[in-house]
């Protein structure tokens, strides 16, 4: 399936982009892809670029070489017919492919371990197994991997018991070696409590927030309370840390491990009234140095941000489209949190935050090992796979970029904003941005019309905190429409960007 999100980058040494030249290679269109063709960019392997794709029961890598020729498309002929969910951790060599099925009353999440040329690496290892009475059509398992890619953790949590969650999970190192396997139970409290995003830093500790209030029934911004979770490994119980909350409604939380200073982050949007206009930005910092939180800061935005910030409408209502999507640490302690404006309408109707059930998906299913975490880069409810259309009419909109930076203790040092305004009817693949590090920058990769037509822009942000607009990138070849939402950096300099040209999928990489 299309990864909807981005993995988060954790160096950003500066702000700078400086474009003297680059290069664009396109791959020539697969016919064999039709438009519902699935696709994950697996990225630069060996010196290969590979391509996960799905078409129907249909699974394959496609092999690029340099030049974007493709070499080879081997047919993953190990996997069954269905899989519930995949998953993909890639190294320099090789990469995982991890794969969730079902077969009869059991559901298996296995991994299998492939090379450059993608092709199978030994057999595919089971990695633990769970006994249903019923059709999985969600995922069962959740996959999340260290920063450095040397812990990689399954996890499950049952939530048939209302008021006390089953947390069952195993920890392996990077070749695939079962490092302990335990389970925990979580205290809930029924349509008031939910859990967060869930992270794993390099030392084996997992992180989530259980937040309380009325999220759980689509009532967004109404979180009053929350409490950090860690989970050490080799022990069964989780570390609780209440945390200070002000007397405000948050929204949209985050949580990211910053390895190198060990800390954790918190971060969401607040509304001072329930379901009221975004106000700011809620930051906590915990220590596993002081087994503490260092500091929590309510940061309001000023009139000046919000008026830069806002496309059209009420400035105290500027950043009510905005959501959080990702977060960039830096060696300091500082940090750089990236959201977008972006909301839909359909047949007139306005859709916003407020419309989505954002703030707990799990709600109503059947399938009680659903609740795992639904965050990521993109994360929105209405994502729709490559090429595809209902038979209503949506508009999707994705307007600016606000880039805000902090220091390490949470303090806000600038704000900056990139301007864009985007909408497409029925898809939102060519809407949206990606975003790569270089040496010695952030950059953002988005489209914008030129007179009817869409052509790739380049922005970036400098340390602080100007917008730089890069000159318009060249070879950018008739008839090909980009989908930089799905971009994968495979260099320090370059890209692999995902493409349409005459309704069939390629790919163009791009050196800067």
């Amino acid at each position: 399936m299309i990864r909807k999100y981005i993995t988060g980058l954790v160096a950003m040494v500066a702000f700078s982009f400086v474009v003297n030249a680059q290069e664009i290679t396109y791959s020539l269109p697969d016919r064999d892809d039709v438009r519902s063709v699935n696709f994950d960019i697996i990225g630069k392997i060996g010196n290969r670029y590979l391509v996960f794709k799905q078409v129907r029961s249909t699974y394959n890598i496609a092999v690029y070489d340099d030049d974007m020729k493709l070499v080879d498309k081997p047919k993953m002929d190990f996997l069954p017919d269905r899989l519930i969910n995949s998953d993909i951790i890639a190294y320099r060599d090789y990469f995982y492919f991890i794969y969730q099925f079902q077969k009869r009353n059991i559901v298996y999440c296995t991994a299998a371990k492939m090379n450059s040329e993608g092709k199978l690496i030994g057999d595919p290892v089971i990695l633990d197994t769970t006994a249903i009475n019923f059709f999985a059509n969600n995922k069962i398992y959740n996959i999340i991997y260290s920063e450095d890619k040397q812990k990689i953790c399954v996890y499950k949590i049952n939530s048939k018991n209302e008021t006390n969650y089953l947390f069952n999970r195993s920890l392996f190192d990077a070749s695939l070696n079962l490092l302990n396997k335990d389970e925990a139970h979580i205290a809930i409290r029924p349509r008031v409590d939910f859990l967060t995003e869930f992270a794993l830093g390099n030392n084996g500790w997992m992180v989530f927030v259980k937040a309380s209030g009325s999220a759980a029934n689509n009532d967004n911004g109404s979180i009053q309370n929350m409490t950090l979770m860690m989970k050490p490994p080799n022990y069964d119980s989780i570390s609780i840390y209440p945390i200070d909350m002000p007397k405000v409604f948050l929204d949209d939380i985050r949580v990211k491990v910053d390895n190198v200073n060990e800390h954790v982050l918190i971060a969401a949007f607040y509304t001072k009234q329930k379901r009221g206009n975004v106000d700011g930005m809620y930051c906590a910092l915990w220590s596993r140095h002081t087994d503490s939180f260092l500091n929590t800061n309510l940061l309001e935005f000023n009139d000046q941000l919000k008026s830069n910030a806002k496309s059209e409408g009420s400035t105290r209502a500027a950043f009510n489209d905005y959501f959080l999507q990702n977060i960039i640490l830096r060696k300091d302690g500082g940090f750089a949190v990236l959201s977008e404006a972006a909301y839909s309408s359909s047949r007139g109707v306005y859709n916003n935050r407020w419309n989505y059930m954002y703030g707990s998906p799990y709600w109503g299913s059947s399938n009680y090992y659903l609740y795992g975490s639904p965050f990521g880069y993109y994360s929105y409810p209405w994502m729709s796979p490559y090429g595809f259309g209902g038979p209503q009419i949506n508009r999707y909109y994705a307007d600016n970029i606000a880039v805000l930076s902090f220091d390490s203790t949470a303090a806000m040092e600038w704000a900056s904003i990139v301007p864009k305004l985007q909408y497409d009817d029925n898809t939102d693949n060519f809407i949206g941005y990606g975003t790569f590090i270089t040496s010695n920058g952030i950059n953002f990769l988005f489209n914008q019309f030129e007179k009817r037509t869409l052509l790739l822009q380049a922005q970036s942000i400098d340390p602080q905190g100007k917008r730089v607009e890069a000159p318009t990138l060249k070879s950018l070849d008739r008839g090909y429409q980009f989908m930089p939402r799905y971009l994968k950096q495979i260099g320090s300099h370059s890209v692999l960007v995902p493409c349409q040209y005459r309704n069939y999928l390629c790919f163009a990489k791009i050196e800067f």
